[in-house]
C-alpha cells in the first residue's frame, strides 16, 4: 500500500487537489481510500465517497492538535485501508500546528499552499513545508506572474530540497506530475516514524490552568522579552 499525506493551512485547496488525484488514480486502475482529519466539522469524506464510490473515513480531532491526532490514528487507518482492499491511502489533515509535521518515513508528503496567501507565507509554516516532499501551489490564476515567481522563491528559501508544483486545483491543471509521483512512491513499511523531531510543548496551560502570565505556570514558559524558541528542522 502507498501512503500520501496532504497537509496545509485552511482554504488552500487540499481537497480539490486530492479530488483530481483520486480521479486520475481510478482511471489508472488503482483502488484509493481517503481519510479526513479535522477539528470539529468536515464533509469531504461523504462528498468523495458519493462522487467516486471509494472507501472513506473521518476523524474529528477535538481536543487534540490535528497533527497529534494524526499520529494516534494513522496505524489504525492503515489497517482499515488494508481491510477494505485499497492500494493507496490518501490522508488529508487540517495541519493547524505550525510547529509539527504530519509526514512519515516511507510515505509521500504534500503541503498545499495558496499563492494568494501572501509572499511571506512559506517563511511561516515551518516543518509542514520544510519536511514535505512537494509543495503544491494553488490559485496561481489569481496572482501575477511576478508574484508567482516570488512565492516560488520564498518556498525555495525556506525549503531548498522541496519540489514545487504549481497547479490549478479548480480545473485539475498540473495534477499529472503529482499522480506520477504518488505512483512512484514506495509502499509503506511499518513501523512508521515521524519525519523530524516534534517540539516539546508540555506546560500547565495544556492541562487546564487559565491564569494569565508566565509567573502562574511552569514547564515550557515564555516571557515577553524572550525570543529564543525551537524552530524545528
Amino acid at each position: 500500500m502507498k501512503l500520501i499525506i496532504c497537509a496545509g493551512p485552511a482554504t488552500t485547496g487540499k481537497t480539490s487537489v486530492l479530488r483530481h488525484i483520486i480521479r486520475k488514480l481510478l482511471a489508472a486502475g488503482k483502488r484509493p481510500a481517503y481519510l479526513k482529519l479535522d477539528v470539529q466539522f468536515a464533509e469531504e469524506d461523504q462528498l468523495l465517497a458519493k462522487e467516486f464510490g471509494i472507501p472513506t473515513k473521518k476523524v474529528y480531532t477535538g481536543e487534540l492538535c490535528p497533527d497529534h491526532c494524526h499520529v494516534m490514528v494513522l496505524g489504525d487507518a492503515l489497517r482499515w485501508a488494508d481491510r477494505v482492499g485499497t492500494d493507496i491511502l490518501l490522508v488529508e489533515t487540517a495541519g493547524l500546528c505550525l510547529r509539527c509535521s504530519p509526514y512519515v518515513n516511507g510515505g509521500l508528503g504534500l503541503v498545499v499552499l495558496e499563492a494568494t496567501s501572501g509572499m511571506n507565507l512559506p517563511l511561516k509554516v515551518g516543518p509542514m513545508l520544510s519536511l514535505a516532499d512537494t509543495a503544491v501551489v494553488t490559485k496561481i490564476d489569481r496572482v501575477s506572474q511576478a508574484e508567482r515567481e516570488v512565492f516560488r522563491s520564498r518556498i525555495q528559501d525556506a525549503a531548498p530540497q522541496v519540489l514545487v508544483r504549481e497547479v490549478n486545483a479548480l480545473h485539475g491543471i498540473g495534477i499529472d506530475p503529482l499522480v506520477a509521483q504518488a505512483l512512484d512512491s514506495p509502499d509503506v513499511v511499518e513501523p512508521l516514524l515521524l519525519r523530524g523531531n516534534p517540539p516539546v510543548g508540555t506546560c500547565t496551560i495544556c492541562v487546564g490552568r487559565r491564569e494569565i502570565g508566565w509567573q502562574a505556570h511552569f514547564g515550557v514558559v515564555r516571557p515577553l522579552e524572550n525570543q529564543t524558541f525551537y524552530r524545528g528542522e
